[in-house]
């Protein structure tokens, strides 16, 4: 979705993609080419709509810490040996003081986060393959993996 300056909003299910349009509050600017389709209605889905009037977004400084960002900062590949992620691990445990921040949560598999458990990388003898850290571009990270026609829209 996006504002009306065509700044890039937020990713939103077609469903209310579609509701937006139906009720005038958005435009279609392009279509995936699926269809909906109602008792009265054919309408193809849209896979980008821009809002027809102005949303002032507040600034954040730091990108907010969900599974899906720390996924992609992380490109979805456990930081401990390599392989594909599936659960997030926090570095130091919370049980040993560890946060719940950017700098203390990476993507870990599931054969490596059961055989770390409530110990340190050091003690289980992990190493990390790179630093965790707080990432600049919340935006892109919430997207999570992008859709090839999303591209010419993220400026």
């Amino acid at each position: 979705m996006l504002n009306a300056t065509d700044a890039p909003l937020a990713v939103v299910p077609a469903r209310r993609a579609v509701v937006l349009v139906l009720k005038e509050k958005a435009e279609v600017v392009a279509t995936d080419h699926m269809v909906f389709h109602s008792e009265r209605l054919v309408l193809e889905a849209p896979s980008v709509v821009r809002l027809r009037r102005f949303v002032h977004v507040p600034f954040r400084p730091r990108a907010p810490l969900t599974r899906r960002a720390v996924f992609a900062r992380d490109a979805w590949t456990c930081q401990y040996c390599g392989a594909p992620a599936e659960n997030l691990d926090h570095v130091i445990p919370r049980s040993h003081g560890g946060e719940h921040a950017w700098e203390n949560v990476v993507a870990a598999c599931r054969r490596c986060n059961s055989k770390k458990e409530n110990r340190t990388p050091h003690e289980v003898g992990f190493h990390l393959a790179r630093q965790p850290f707080a990432p600049s571009d919340g935006f892109r990270l919430s997207l999570g993996r992008l859709e090839p026609g999303w591209e010419p829209y993220l400026v």
